[in-house]
């Protein structure tokens, strides 16, 4: 059985969705949230994505490569129990990415808990602008200033080895992301829907203080340009990022996390590209579920039977041949947050769905 210390996932990590409105909105999260993932779930709008480090204006998107753009009516403010997103009366700008009426628009956005704006992280040899960390949930934010030489190192604020870092060049350029089943010898690029590229020597290991930016990418250490990273340490019966492989039938693998999903992303590795395509509990509240969304696209939400799936109390299971999800002898890798832990520390067990 997996015990955890987070009986209460849901004030760490929580998914939100609403309808547009040409009015501002207060959001009550029970939290209040450090990094914000907004998808306009009708089509042809960015996933944007929002953190209290950089500031509530400042927009970076997940499906380009683009340069970090402003927008002062998405998230005005972070507050102590949510978040607020502006009014949106006129059409065409980053606004109608957080709110608008525009086509019965829809939103879905996913929440994480860091520690506020944080402070300079000193451990490394380039001092971090700030590093945020949420210790008990292993999820930091990191901002920095690229110095360009080799083997730099960062602090990530964890106390445990960060296995999975999301980096993004705040100017044009392509997002880097670590996994530590994909390897270090590999990356992933997170608005691409390639297969993983390699590169040797792309990482050294993260330690439990220290990030080591081995090969000089311009997403992740030239001189001059700024930078973000997201990083995620498991958490037992919170989150976990590991791995499975496809098996091409519409019974496909159980995989074992520990807790009930809330939310899960899932990235095809080798062979033909795939997107990166994810689920949530709240969008499909019931099993079967299939309703998918694109990490790497502007999609709209599409549902189709081709990509079921089902939330256990201990984990998740494909339920289709999906290339997707499921091909047959290819390595998927995941990112799973928690909605229930199996067991906490309160004896208490998750039900099923």
């Amino acid at each position: 059985m997996a015990y955890t210390t987070i009986n209460k996932p849901n004030l760490h990590f929580k998914t939100n969705t609403y309808a547009g409105t040409s009015g501002s909105i207060n959001f009550n999260l029970g939290f209040r949230p450090d990094f914000i993932w907004t998808k306009n779930r009708i089509g042809g709008y960015n996933n944007v994505l929002v953190d209290s480090l950089r500031g509530n204006t400042k927009v970076i998107i997940s499906n380009a490569n683009n340069a970090e753009g402003t927008c002062t009516e998405g998230v005005t403010s972070f507050n102590s129990d949510g978040y607020t997103v502006g009014a949106n009366t006129a059409s065409g700008g980053f606004e109608d990415d957080f709110n608008g009426t525009y086509n019965s628009s829809n939103y879905v956005s996913w929440n994480w808990k860091a520690n506020g704006q944080g402070s300079s992280n000193t451990q490394g040899t380039i001092n971090t602008t700030y590093t945020s960390a949420n210790t008990a949930a292993g999820f930091s934010i990191i901002t920095y200033t690229g110095n360009g030489s080799a083997n730099a190192t960062i602090g990530h604020g964890l106390g445990v080895e960060p296995e999975t870092i999301f980096f993004k060049n705040l100017a044009s350029n392509n997002w880097i992301v670590y996994h530590k089943e994909v390897g270090t010898g590999y990356y992933l690029t997170l608005n691409s829907n390639s297969s993983k590229d390699s590169a040797s020597g792309a990482w050294c290991t993260p330690s439990s203080t220290l990030i080591t930016l081995n090969q000089v990418f311009g997403a992740t250490n030239t001189n001059g340009a700024n930078y973000v990273a997201y990083c995620w340490a498991s958490k037992t019966g919170f989150s976990k990022f590991g791995y499975y492989t496809g098996q091409e039938n519409a019974d496909g693998p159980f995989i074992y996390t520990g807790f009930k999903p809330a939310f899960v992303v899932f990235k095809k590795t080798s062979g033909s590209t795939q997107h990166w395509v994810n689920n949530d509990s709240v969008r499909s509240p019931f099993n079967i579920m299939d309703d998918r969304q694109y990490w790497s696209q502007a999609t709209a939400d599409a549902t189709n039977s081709a990509y079921n799936m089902d939330y256990y109390s201990n984990g998740f299971k494909v339920r289709s041949n999906s290339i997707s999800w499921n091909a047959d002898g290819v390595e998927y890798v995941y990112w799973a947050w928690a909605e229930n832990p199996l067991v906490g520390s309160n004896n208490v067990p998750a039900t099923a769905r």
